[in-house]
């Protein structure tokens, strides 16, 4: 609807993990160079961890685009599954053909294994959105990292999630598959002048000639209400082109980004990710606490003042 209006080609804000707006800040290189040497060296366990929002996935998709012909890859990104449907599932992506239960299924993926390893191939594992993982299906996982040659594992696994599965792999029922992580990196939100960049990168590849669309105020306004996180950003921009194409705006200042930031309620957004509660229950519980503060100060206070009125009638 706006792109017109402010010389665009495309959508610059579009939330869907396109490789051709891939934009990687430090952290997502950091980060890819973590996935890329695990899998080369043959690691084995890798697992990658970031808030929601912080561009795990589009990390994983630049990982696919620069995979070598070598590597045979299984991807899952729905990791809410049985047993069963996990193991045919991974007979689907390895083409071993049909498995009726898992012990044939154990069969034909050690043969697999042997043979990719024969041939120089690297048989990679990656498991999105793997906070999700039931501890019986994470154990499975650990399982099959135990094929593997006296130097060489046979299979590398990496598991993508937010900050709980970091939680879930201290389980005690766990401690194995946490034992035999070998790489683990946190992905962090972008910095004040990566959010820069990544706004003017976007426009970039979305055909603008004029990068100052958004005012450095602007963004300055947009890093201080996402706090960095690349999903957030990409809502909140979108949401202040639109609303500047509306009101026959040709440059967006901060306080539209402050504006549109109230409407989509980007702060709130923030806060209930990094606690888990969404921001109206938690000052609604404040303001109870208060509430009920006050009305016990009260009840002190009157039984105070009538103590000292009976004492003064005696």
């Amino acid at each position: 609807m706006y792109l017109a209006h402010y010389g665009l080609r495309s959508q610059p804000f579009s939330i869907s993990p396109d490789p051709s707006f891939l934009y990687m800040s430090e952290a997502h290189r950091e980060g890819l160079a973590h996935l890329t040497y695990g899998i080369s060296e043959r690691k084995g366990f890798v697992v990658i961890t970031g808030e929601v929002g912080t561009g795990k996935t589009t990390l994983i998709h630049a990982l696919l685009a620069e995979v070598p012909q070598r590597v045979r890859l299984a991807f899952i990104s729905n990791p809410t599954l049985t047993k069963e449907e996990f193991f045919l599932l991974l007979a689907e992506a390895y083409q071993l053909g049909a498995v009726e239960n898992k012990a044939k299924f154990l069969l034909k993926f050690t043969y697999f294994l042997e043979r990719a390893y024969r041939q120089d191939e690297n048989v990679v594992l990656i498991v999105d959105e793997a906070h999700d993982l039931e501890e019986d299906l994470l154990e499975e996982i650990r399982l099959l990292s135990n094929l593997e040659t006296p130097h060489h594992k046979l299979v590398n696994i990496i598991l993508v999630g937010q900050p709980e599965l970091d939680a879930k792999l201290d389980s005690p029922s766990l401690r194995p598959l946490k034992q035999r992580i070998t790489l683990h990196y946190h992905l962090p939100s972008m910095t004040r002048e990566e959010t820069r960049h990544y706004v003017k990168n976007r426009l970039l590849k979305a055909g603008a000639n004029d990068l100052g669309i958004f005012t450095d105020k602007a963004i300055d306004t947009v890093y201080d209400q996402t706090k960095g996180i690349p999903r957030l950003i990409n809502i909140l921009c979108d949401h202040a082109l639109l609303s500047g194409f509306v009101k026959d705006l040709k440059y967006i200042d901060d306080k539209l980004i402050e504006e549109c930031s109230r409407e989509l309620d980007i702060k709130g957004r923030t806060r209930a990710g990094e606690t888990g509660n969404p921001p109206g229950r938690r000052w609604g519980e404040r303001l109870r606490f208060l509430f009920q503060l006050l009305v016990i100060l009260a009840l002190t206070v009157g039984g105070i003042l009538l103590f000292w009125i009976d004492r003064a009638g005696e």
